[in-house]
């Protein structure tokens, strides 16, 4: 029965992740219902869905963000390195700093899906912000590395602002920069010793298939049932874990 949570969670997760991008509020909560401590939650999230839906989603999009993979070199490396920094932050600091603040950071996520609809409205605003999108990537991949929840949203503001008006190709390259902070996080996060490696596993098997289902069809699907159901799963979350 825990192995199948943890499988359906993390098909659901992928799906989450390659549209709307916040499937981690509903595979943590998952992990640590499960008995799994805080902060080794994170880590096998964090590497699960790098193995899995980080890669299946972002194949699915490489027709969209390969031609332009010059253009985001630099926010690409920037994502890294701060994905390295939140990610120490989490391995050096007490798990009772990261119990603190896991809740208050899920709450903050839950906003930011609830106000995902202001991004189409301000890609479509004449373009305010200038400059170049690797100094907006670093505090996103610090953010990305502790924690990481609804980050993708978070890229997307961003994107559309700094890099295209089309949420389609801002997606793509979304997809592609949570891996590379995901990826860069779960190294450390291994080398830490702090991973589930079954969990992990099933994650990152059941991520693949929803990240590629994602990528390809739930498209299609009205975008506000997702982003409700992700708002219900992330307040129950934030008070699971705060009352935990």
């Amino acid at each position: 029965m825990q192995a199948l949570m943890v499988v359906l969670a993390g098909l659901v997760a992928g799906v989450i992740n390659a549209v709307v991008g916040a499937g981690t509020l509903l595979t943590y909560p998952v992990l640590v219902g499960l008995g799994v401590p805080a902060v080794a939650a994170n880590a096998t999230n964090t590497l699960g869905l790098a193995l899995g839906g980080g890669v299946s989603s972002t194949w699915t999009y490489r027709r969209l963000w390969w031609p332009r993979r010059a253009e985001l070199a630099g926010a690409v490396v920037a994502v890294g390195l701060g994905a390295v920094v939140g990610a120490i932050l989490v391995v050096r600091l007490p798990q009772r700093y990261f119990e603190a603040v896991v809740p208050w950071l899920i709450l903050a996520a839950v906003g930011v899906v609830m106000a995902a609809p202001l991004v189409k409205r301000w890609h479509e605003r004449p373009r305010l912000a200038r400059g170049g999108l690797a100094p907006w990537s670093i505090p996103l991949g610090v953010y990305g590395g502790y924690f990481g929840a609804a980050s993708g949203v978070m890229y997307l503001a961003a994107l559309s602002w700094l890099y295209d008006q089309d949420l389609q190709v801002c997606n793509a390259a979304k997809t592609l920069l949570i891996l590379v902070a995901n990826a860069t996080a779960a190294v450390v996060f291994l080398l830490s010793g702090m991973v589930v490696g079954s969990y992990a596993l099933l994650l990152g098997i059941s991520t693949l298939v929803g990240g590629y289902l994602g990528g390809h069809g739930a498209q299609r699907l009205p975008q506000t049932w997702l982003r409700g159901a992700v708002v219900v799963i992330g307040l129950a979350a934030a008070a699971y874990t705060g009352l935990r």
